[in-house]
């Protein structure tokens, strides 16, 4: 009986309560609030289960090149993560979640809790991801955990990030890629914010 009622405590300061909610994010798991620049945001997944993606987020076909499919791994010691890892990381305080995109596509929305810094531009930014400039380019000891995504698994936005950061010597194993991207995060229904 004292499980239930911690297990039910549990559920209503997560935000949600699990009676309420079909759709949840895992079986424990209905929704999560994470911390964005605006406030907290609760991530949930959509409840009708009669919802399905439309416009360019359902097209199955974009021309290679430019929109090839993109590897796993997009450079050697860079960690591939799901929506649960990624999910983790927008709840810790210490990890840095980057949509990669062009500020069009992250103005018309992303994943709550994500900043923007356009692959073009990522260089210019390491010193917000824990780099320091120096005189032979980038001190990155003390380089914060980061997960970058784009548009999914055709979008080449975020490895082409990733490959410039790890060159530029960024360490590959504090680098996830959430290779699912945006086309993925709202095939499984969960809340993104900032949609035009």
């Amino acid at each position: 009986m004292r499980k239930l009622a911690l297990t039910i405590a549990f559920t209503l300061a997560a935000g949600t309560a699990l009676a309420d909610v079909e759709v949840g994010i895992t079986k424990d798991m209905p929704s999560v609030t994470v911390q964005t620049r605006n406030g907290p945001v609760e991530i949930g997944r959509i409840q009708d289960t009669t919802h399905e993606i439309g416009g360019d987020w359902a097209r199955t076909s974009r021309p290679c090149p430019d929109f090839c499919i993109q590897p796993v791994t997009p450079t050697e010691g860079v960690a591939t993560i799901g929506e649960l890892e990624l999910i983790k990381m927008l709840k810790s305080p210490d990890d840095v979640v980057v949509d990669s995109r062009t500020s069009d596509w992250f103005q018309g929305g992303t994943i709550p809790g994500a900043i923007n810094i356009p692959y073009t531009y990522v260089l210019d930014e390491l010193s917000t991801l824990g780099c320091e400039p120096d005189f032979e380019g980038w001190d990155c000891e003390n380089a914060k955990r980061v997960a970058l995504f784009c548009n999914g698994i055709w979008c080449g936005q975020s490895p082409t990030a990733i490959r410039s950061m790890v060159k530029a010597g960024y360490p590959a194993d504090r680098i996830f890629y959430y290779r699912g991207g945006m086309q993925i995060w709202r095939l499984l229904g969960l809340t993104v914010t900032g949609e035009e």
